[in-house]
C-alpha cells in the first residue's frame, strides 16, 4: 500500500494543533506538527504523540452498544449501526412527541467543530445546548462581555512579540499549546519577562523570572493591590484610559482601601515584592498579556479575579497592541466571505433554556449557556421535563462535583445517549453509546480560525477506522436522516465540504498543499478607527449597565476566603503535559509516562501528620476516603493540598488506568451548588479534606 501523508488536526484535547500524519501500508507511522504553521516547528506535546496508541486501544467502545438492565451494571448487547440510529430517533421523537422539543439536551466539549451539530438541535427545536465552559472559562467569557462587550476570543495572546507575559489561571508549560508554548519561548530568548502567581511552584514557576506564591483564595485581592499601585503612582496608560477607559473614577475610589501592605496580609506576597513587579509590568507596557485563564472555575470570585486581570491588560493599553491582547481578524474584516453555516438553516429556537439562561439570569451570555443548572432542571424537572440527554464528547461524571448525586439528576431522564470515542464514566451509564473514531480515523467540518491571520482549516481522515465507529458527521447525518431533517443529511463528507464553502471562493482542493487556507497575507493588526467595543459608551466600561440592571456589582468588595480548619486544607487540582483530564489517562503510551496521580503536600505540614515522601495516604471528606501517594514538597503553600486531575477511575474495561490515584470530584459534597453566582462557573476550590498517614 501506499506510503502517503495527511494534513489533520489533532484531538488528543481542545486545542486542537495542525498536524501531519505519516502513514505507512494503512496504519499511522509518525505524528508530527503542521511544518507549514511556523509556530508549531514541527513539534508536537506528550498527548499529540500519543494518537497512535488511541485508535490501537482494544480498550474503547468498538461497535453502538444499548444498554440491558440497569443503569451503570455494564450490561451491554451490541447493535448495528441501523439498530442503534432506530432506537435513539425512535426514543426522540417520543420524547419530543410528549413533552416538547426543549425536553431534549445536549451537551459537548466545545470548540471550532460545533456548527454541524448545533444545526442539528436548532432543526429539533430545542434552545438546550450546553458545553463544558463551566467547568472551565465561563468567568472569563463573562467577565471579557462585563468589560467590552466582546467574548475572550475577541483578542489573541501576541506571545511572540510580548515583552512580559503573567499567568495566574494559566499553566502554559503543562496545559500545551504548542504554538503559544513555542511563541513565548522565542520571546523570552530576546527578553520577555514571565511572571507566576500560584498556589504552588508549577513547571511555568519553574520557567519565571518572578514567582510568586499565593495563599488559596486570595488572587482578587493580589490583583486590586496591583490596580491600586498602578493608579496611585500612575503607572496606567494616560492616553489610552483617557481615550479607551469609562468610569476610571470610580475604578480609582473603588481600589483605594487595597494597598500592598492590605494584600500582603491576605496573599502572603510582600508589598515591595508585588510594587517590584507592577513596575516591571508597567515598563514593558502596552506589550504586556496576563492572561485571564482557562480553567478559572476555582472560588466564588474568580469572576471578579478575572475581570480585574482584563482591567490591569487595559490599564497597561494592552488591548489591540502590538506584543499584547491584539484584535482577532474574521474573515469579512480581510474581505473574504465565511463559511456557510448549517445552524443558518433553521431558525433560533424561541422556547426558554432550561438552565435559566438569558431569562432567569439574564446577565449571561446563552451560548452554551450552564451544563451544571441544566443538570439541575432535569432533577427538578423545572422549569418544564428534561428527558433526553445527549451527551456528545463529554464525561461530566468526571468533570462535575458529585458524580454520585449527578447520576441521580440523571434518573430522570427517558433516554442517555453517550457519543464518545472512549470509554467514561458517563458513557457506562448511557442507555446507548454510540462510538465516534478517533480523530485520525475521521473527518470533520471545515473550520474557522479567526486570528492576526484568519484561516479555514480542515481535518482529513487519516487512516480508516480500525473498529465499526464513524465520523461525527456520519453519527449526526444518521440520526437527522432519522427525524426529518433532510438539509443535514449527507452520504459524502465531499458533499458537506462543498455545501459550507459555496460563495468563499474557495474548494477542498485548496487543503491539499497545506490543510488550511489563509485568508490574509500576513497578521493583520487591527487599529483602533477599525475597531470598537460592543459596550454602551464604545469604551472598556468599569461598571456595567447589564450586570447592575441585574443585581450584580461591577466593582465587588473583597471578602477574605475561608482558612481550612485545623487538621484541615484546601483540595486543589490542576493540569499536566501528559494527560487531558481523564480521558487519557488509559491511553497506553501515556499511562506508561504517569500511571497515577499524587498529593502534593506541604513539608512542614507532612511533618506535623508523620508522613514522608512517597507514603500512602488516606485522604478524607464526610466520611469518604481515598488513598494515594504523598509528593512532600516545599513549594506547595500549606493551606492546600494538590492533585493531577482525572484520575480514580473504576471502570474494569479500562484495565490499565482502573483504581490508579485519587477522583478530586468526589470529594466535593454539595459542590453541584457552590458556584459563582457573576460569573456562572462551578467554584471547584471551595473543598477541604483531612490527610492522614495510611
Amino acid at each position: 500500500m501506499e506510503n502517503v501523508s495527511v494534513f489533520s488536526v489533532c484531538g488528543m484535547c481542545t486545542v486542537r494543533c495542525p498536524i501531519r500524519v505519516k502513514v505507512e501500508n494503512g496504519r499511522v507511522s509518525f505524528i508530527e506538527g503542521n511544518p507549514h504553521v511556523p509556530a508549531m516547528k514541527g513539534a508536537v506535546c506528550p498527548r499529540g504523540a500519543a494518537g497512535t496508541a488511541l485508535i490501537y486501544d482494544s480498550e474503547r467502545p468498538q461497535t453502538p452498544l444499548i444498554r440491558e438492565g440497569n443503569r451503570g451494571k455494564g450490561k451491554w448487547r451490541k447493535a448495528s449501526w441501523d439498530e442503534a440510529f432506530d432506537y435513539v430517533a425512535e426514543r426522540l421523537k417520543k420524547i419530543k412527541d410528549k413533552y416538547g422539543p426543549e425536553s431534549i439536551v445536549f451537551t459537548d466539549r466545545g470548540g471550532p467543530f460545533r456548527d454541524y451539530h448545533r444545526a442539528f438541535l436548532r432543526g429539533l427545536g430545542t434552545p438546550n445546548y450546553s458545553n463544558h465552559d463551566s467547568s472551565c472559562a465561563r468567568n472569563v467569557q463573562h467577565s471579557a462581555l462585563s468589560l467590552t462587550g466582546k467574548g475572550r476570543k475577541a483578542v489573541a495572546y501576541d506571545f511572540k512579540n510580548c515583552k512580559h507575559v503573567v499567568l495566574q489561571f494559566r499553566n502554559i508549560f503543562e496545559s500545551v499549546n504548542v504554538q503559544e508554548v513555542n511563541n513565548l519561548m522565542d520571546a523570552m530568548e530576546k527578553g520577555c519577562k514571565l511572571s507566576v502567581i500560584d498556589i504552588r511552584a508549577n513547571v511555568s514557576a519553574a520557567k519565571a523570572n518572578n514567582f510568586m506564591k499565593i495563599r488559596p483564595g486570595t488572587d482578587y485581592a493580589f490583583n486590586l493591590a496591583v490596580i491600586n499601585e498602578i493608579i496611585s503612582t500612575r503607572l496606567y496608560d494616560e492616553k489610552f484610559k483617557g481615550t479607551y477607559i469609562e468610569d476610571f473614577d470610580a475604578l480609582k475610589k473603588f481600589v483605594a482601601p487595597y494597598t500592598p501592605e492590605w494584600a500582603e496580609g491576605e496573599t502572603g506576597i510582600p508589598a515591595q515584592q508585588l510594587r517590584k513587579f507592577t513596575k516591571e509590568l508597567a515598563q514593558a507596557a502596552p506589550a504586556v498579556i496576563w492572561h485571564p485563564g482557562w480553567m478559572a472555575a476555582r472560588y466564588t470570585d474568580s469572576f471578579y479575579i478575572c475581570r480585574s486581570i482584563y482591567i490591569i491588560n487595559a490599564l497597561m493599553g494592552s488591548y489591540g497592541a502590538k506584543g499584547g491582547l491584539a484584535f482577532i481578524s474574521k474573515p469579512g474584516d480581510v474581505g473574504r466571505k465565511g463559511l456557510k453555516k448549517f445552524m443558518d438553516l433553521y431558525p433560533k429556537p424561541k422556547g426558554k433554556r432550561a438552565d435559566g439562561v438569558g431569562w432567569k439570569y439574564k446577565h449571561f451570555e446563552e451560548g452554551p449557556g450552564l451544563a451544571h443548572l441544566l443538570f439541575k432542571a432535569m432533577e427538578k424537572e423545572d422549569p418544564y421535563p428534561v428527558k433526553g440527554y445527549i451527551a456528545y464528547r463529554h464525561d461530566p461524571l468526571m468533570g462535575y462535583p458529585e458524580p454520585e448525586r449527578l447520576k441521580q439528576m440523571w434518573d430522570n431522564l427517558d433516554l442517555l445517549v453517550s457519543v464518545t470515542f472512549s470509554w467514561s464514566d458517563t458513557a457506562w451509564y448511557s442507555d446507548v453509546v454510540l462510538p465516534m473514531s478517533p480523530y485520525l480515523e475521521k473527518e470533520s467540518i471545515i473550520a474557522t480560525k479567526n486570528a492576526l491571520k484568519p484561516q479555514f482549516f480542515v481535518r482529513k481522515r487519516s487512516v480508516d477506522p480500525c473498529y465499526d465507529t464513524k465520523a461525527d458527521w456520519e453519527i449526526v447525518s444518521g440520526l437527522a436522516k432519522r427525524l426529518d431533517l433532510p438539509d443535514l443529511v449527507f452520504e459524502k463528507v465531499e458533499d458537506l465540504w462543498n455545501f459550507q464553502l459555496d460563495g468563499t471562493g474557495v474548494t477542498i482542493d485548496d487543503f491539499d498543499d497545506k490543510g488550511m487556507v489563509t485568508l490574509a497575507n500576513k497578521p493583520v493588526y487591527l487599529n483602533f478607527e477599525d475597531y470598537s467595543f460592543k459596550t454602551p459608551s464604545g469604551k472598556i466600561e468599569m461598571i456595567s449597565k447589564k450586570l447592575e440592571d441585574n443585581g450584580i456589582t461591577s466593582l465587588k468588595p473583597y471578602e477574605s476566603p475561608v482558612k481550612p480548619k485545623e487538621g484541615e486544607f484546601r483540595l486543589t487540582f490542576g493540569r499536566c503535559a501528559l494527560h487531558t483530564q481523564g480521558h487519557t489517562v488509559n491511553n497506553a503510551m501515556l499511562f506508561e509516562q504517569m500511571p497515577e496521580n499524587v498529593l502534593w503536600i506541604h513539608t512542614d505540614e507532612a511533618e506535623k501528620l508523620g508522613i514522608s515522601d512517597g507514603d500512602i495516604v488516606h485522604v478524607t471528606q464526610n466520611n469518604y476516603t481515598e488513598d494515594i501517594k504523598a509528593k512532600v514538597t516545599d513549594v506547595i503553600h500549606p493551606e492546600a493540598v494538590f492533585v493531577i486531575h482525572g484520575f480514580g477511575h473504576t471502570l474494569e474495561v479500562e484495565t490499565r488506568a482502573l483504581n490508579k490515584g485519587l477522583a478530586d470530584n468526589k470529594f466535593m459534597a454539595g459542590g453541584m451548588e457552590i458556584w459563582d453566582q457573576a460569573g456562572g462557573a462551578i467554584a471547584y476550590q471551595e473543598h477541604f479534606v483531612t490527610v492522614s498517614k495510611a
